[in-house]
């Protein structure tokens, strides 16, 4: 009867996304509640479920996403995000344009929402391909192919920030796992994938973006624009590493493990980003701005928390339990698991964040007396809330208006590449597993 309730939840929660276009975090507590009630919780234990889920959820992720979006604007209105661009392409040169691109895409992406992260490339991204000739394809499938492999493997993102929180995975771990696993997956994804793409006739408006006359002289250095976009990761990496290395009650693993806390090193990126890229005079004028990020992260915290609350209720129902026995007899591997239900739910619902969300919530029981690594279950099921991308995902269509493309050449440009980053992320993840 249980396994029935989370069936009908998430078929709900399908039906009211894609169908009656209710929004994800109403969707979400919606059927949180049903689901409680559906398993016959008492209302206020369901209620109190809600709370809790959200209210831990986000008490371990507010900081991380707002300042996330702070960092990420303060790198835009300095044109630190256009440097490392240009600073990337100069360094490898037109031989390696693809590789370039995708690692400009990778370093901007870490701390930049996907959306945010590809209209910020794009006039580069146009520009590249006016000036040297090379189809527009070959220069944005590895700019997207990076971004889309930041925005589901990597903190602060929203979804696996959300997963390792819900798992009480290491966030330093979960990024350097999650960059290992990146090589590869933008390898196959954005360099060899695109070489396939050649000769394909796309018709992009010749009014977007227009090339620029005005001096890059005022941007930024190249070196103090890629130190202040890394700093967080750095710090994160840094407390990670002094974990393993040194002893528990050692000061200096206390004092590396405060500034690298990924609430910490996000406060700290932002705050010393400014002055790092020498501008301070513009402080007023930056701060300014800001408010736009706040504004953008609300809905994602929103829908993040309901994403909690649906968690919840799965462990305090017994849903989870049940879940849980009935798998320990399928000779299936958890993180194949993990993946297979993320895959499912992208392809029905579209949201990569809501996918890795409800999946998370889904397995999180089953991870209680599993030795399974949980920062290798957050990679599984963010390279499964990548998959097969198609035209319920605001990603596919941002990707086939821009480029000017048929909604045929679109899946096999856009939705193609989303496979094999899906498919490539999980087997890193399997392949990382044999020796985590």
């Amino acid at each position: 009867m249980l396994l029935i309730v989370l069936i009908s939840a998430v078929v709900l929660l399908i039906l009211l996304i894609t169908l009656f276009k209710f929004n994800a975090f109403i969707a979400l507590i919606l059927v949180s509640i049903l689901a409680g009630l559906g398993a016959q919780m008492a209302p206020v234990t369901v209620i109190k479920a809600v709370q809790k889920g959200m209210g831990d959820t986000l008490g371990s992720l507010t900081l991380i996403i707002a300042f996330g979006a702070l960092l990420a604007i303060i790198l835009s209105e300095t044109g630190a995000v256009k440097r490392i661009s240009q600073g990337l392409i100069d360094t490898f040169g037109m031989k390696y344009l693809g590789l370039s691109m995708a690692l400009s895409a990778f370093v901007i992406g870490i701390v930049m929402f996907y959306n945010a992260g590809f209209i910020l490339l794009l006039p580069l991204v146009f520009s590249i391909a006016r000036r040297t000739g090379i189809s527009l394809i070959q220069v944005v499938v590895p700019v997207s192919a990076a971004l889309s492999v930041t925005h589901g493997f990597l903190p602060p993102h929203p979804a696996p920030s959300g997963i390792a929180a819900l798992f009480g995975a290491n966030v330093g771990l979960v990024i350097i796992y999650g960059t290992i696993v990146a090589i590869p997956a933008i390898f196959f994804s954005g360099i060899l994938f695109p070489r396939l793409l050649r000769g394909m006739d796309i018709k992009p408006s010749d009014k977007l973006f227009p090339e620029s006359e005005n001096s890059d002289a005022n941007l930024p250095g190249f070196w103090p624009s890629l130190i202040a976009a890394l700093i967080p990761v750095v710090l994160m990496a840094i407390a990670t590493i002094s974990d393993l290395v040194l002893e528990k009650e050692n000061p200096i693993r206390q004092i590396l493990g405060f500034i690298g806390d990924p609430s910490t090193a996000m406060i700290l990126g932002v705050f010393l980003a400014i002055p790092i890229l020498g501008q301070q005079k513009n402080f007023a004028g930056i701060m300014q701005k800001t408010s736009t990020a706040i504004e953008s992260v609300a809905t994602i915290l929103l829908i993040v928390s309901g994403g909690g609350a649906f968690k919840q209720v799965l462990i305090e129902s017994g849903i989870g339990d049940q879940l849980t026995d009935l798998m320990g007899g399928i000779a299936l591997s958890p993180l194949f698991l993990g993946w297979l239900i993320a895959t499912i739910i992208r392809v029905s619902l579209g949201s990569a964040t809501v996918a890795g969300l409800m999946a998370a919530g889904i397995i999180q029981p089953m991870m209680a007396g599993s030795d399974v690594s949980p920062e290798l279950m957050v990679l599984a099921i963010g390279a499964g809330s990548l998959m097969l991308s198609h035209v319920n995902d605001t990603g596919f269509w941002m990707f086939k208006e821009y480029m000017g493309l048929t909604v045929g050449q679109t899946f096999r440009t856009w939705t193609i590449m989303e496979g094999i980053v899906g498919v490539t992320g999980l087997i890193g993840v399997m392949l990382l597993s044999l020796v985590v």
